[in-house]
């Protein structure tokens, strides 16, 4: 897999590209406004960012999209804005596709300030790594949270899971590989697991994992399961090894979605899977193939 389109929306809004000279629409709340490095703009980024809440309402934005692949969008700007921005309450760093940037190479920073400049924000993803950083915060109103990534590293990991989130119902990792980054194990997703530390969480995505099996085979004795109505181990190299985990462990028929999709399972374990969990909808599509006992997450590079 690799990340070749734009997303077309965003936090439940349709996604309009910001141009510096362009007639706003009818209802500039109504869109996620995404901000990109065209360089046939005259305006870059940081310059565009200044620019938006000149051309409308600033209480208006209520979703931002950054795309910049040749530097991070500066935190410190967005930290800001914050008492013009009023009404934002999404914010996507790093939505660029393979063919603008790798994900590897994207340059994030620390997000910290972003969170305690925007108390009332409630969806921050992240795609890529490169010099992210998070610090423990208490946040009251996040609903979702994600890093996308080929390499989550384990100090983000770890300060996620001593952040004070109660209200978030989605938390999304992309854990990748070590290769790049990704050196997060299970003992740093454990307070996670415990299900104390994020007691609204319904989805728990732990996707992209190199580790897939040990997530699954700890996954099936995680008191936080227990919460869940969406677990999402897909994009990862989850073999037989982690499905006869889960198998084993403790019942997931309370799940509503069980999403698997990329993975290196064999059709009977696969079927058997299937079957016990015939009131879940599970997703065990794009079965792929070890090569020379290989196995490859979907997104690392």
């Amino acid at each position: 897999m690799t990340i070749n389109e734009h997303i077309t929306e965003f936090a439940g809004l349709p996604v309009v590209d910001f141009v510096p000279d362009m007639e706003p629409p009818a209802d500039p709340s109504g869109v996620a406004w995404r901000i990109t490095e065209d360089h046939d703009l005259s305006e870059m980024i940081p310059e565009q960012v200044e620019h938006l809440p000149t051309v409308v309402d600033p209480a208006d934005v209520r979703a931002l999209i950054i795309c910049a692949w040749d530097a991070p969008l500066s935190v410190e700007q967005l930290v800001g804005l914050a008492s013009r921005l009023t009404g934002l309450r999404a914010v996507f760093l790093g939505e660029m596709t393979f063919e603008e940037c790798e994900i590897s190479w994207i340059e994030q920073e620390d997000i910290t300030p972003l969170l305690a400049a925007y108390p009332d924000l409630e969806v921050l993803r992240v795609r890529g790594t490169n010099g992210l950083a998070l610090a423990p915060v208490r946040h009251a109103a996040l609903r979702e949270l994600a890093f996308e990534s080929g390499g989550l590293p384990a100090s983000v990991v770890r300060a996620v899971a001593a952040c004070d989130l109660p209200a978030l119902t989605h938390l999304e990792l992309w854990l990748g590989t070590d290769e790049y980054g990704g050196d997060t194990t299970v003992d740093d997703l454990a307070p996670i697991l415990a299900g104390t530390r994020l007691p609204a969480v319904r989805y728990l995505g732990l996707r992209d994992a190199e580790i897939a099996d040990e997530v699954a085979a700890t996954l099936a004795t995680a008191p936080v399961v227990a919460q869940l109505d969406t677990v999402d181990l897909s994009l990862g190299i989850l073999s037989d090894k982690g499905v006869a985990a889960l198998l084993a462990g403790q019942p997931l028929t309370h799940l509503r979605r069980l999403d698997l999709h990329h993975h290196y399972v064999n059709r009977e374990l696969a079927d058997r899977l299937t079957a016990e969990l015939a009131g879940v909808e599970v997703d065990l599509s794009d079965h792929q193939a070890a090569d020379n006992d290989r196995r490859y997450v979907a997104v690392s590079e």
